[in-house]
């Protein structure tokens, strides 16, 4: 059985969303449900407020790096007419000028990376990239993220896609 996440781990979500917002003030984010292998979560209100769905890996290569909480996170900013948007946080910072590769099946998609200070990201570029990646998401078993830190590292993540249709599905009725 899988528990909600730790306060650290909420507090790095908390930190990787207010860091992509821009916005200065944290809130705390408020649980709207579970669905398996995923969380859901709302931060603000009205114009402001950001839905997301989030999952750590399920493995880690290779084993025993030193890595900061890792996730994916799916956010919808409907202030910002943003929905499903996908980013990966790998708990290191990402070699300046690479890419990440995620693999969902047969799949594969690529997302630019950044970096800032000492946490990093990858995003995927093209929105039509992103509807067809949560697409993919939503009928997959497993998504492998792959990418390398800043210290030469390749890091291989393996996130289980048991609950994603229901997590989007949350996220959608939370942040209309």
């Amino acid at each position: 059985m899988r528990f909600p996440l730790s306060a650290r781990g909420i507090a790095a979500a908390i930190l990787c969303v207010v860091c992509i917002s821009g916005s200065a003030r944290a809130e705390a984010p408020t649980l709207m449900g579970s669905f398996k292998s995923w969380y859901v979560y709302s931060v603000g209100a009205d114009a402001t407020r950001v839905c997301y769905a989030l999952s750590s890996p399920t493995a880690t290569l290779p084993k025993g790096a030193r890595r900061d909480p890792i996730y994916v996170i799916i956010s919808t900013w409907p202030g910002r007419n943003v929905h499903n948007e996908p980013s990966f946080v790998p708990g290191y910072p990402y070699k300046d000028g690479s890419t990440v590769q995620i693999r969902v099946g047969n799949d594969i998609f690529t997302a630019f990376t950044k970096t800032t200070g000492t946490a990093g990201g990858a995003w995927i570029q093209q929105g039509s990239d992103e509807v067809h990646l949560i697409e993919a998401m939503r009928h997959g078993i497993s998504m492998v993220v792959t990418g390398t830190s800043r210290r030469g590292t390749k890091t291989t993540d393996t996130y289980s896609l048991a609950g994603i249709a229901d997590a989007l599905e949350a996220i959608a009725k939370a942040c209309r």
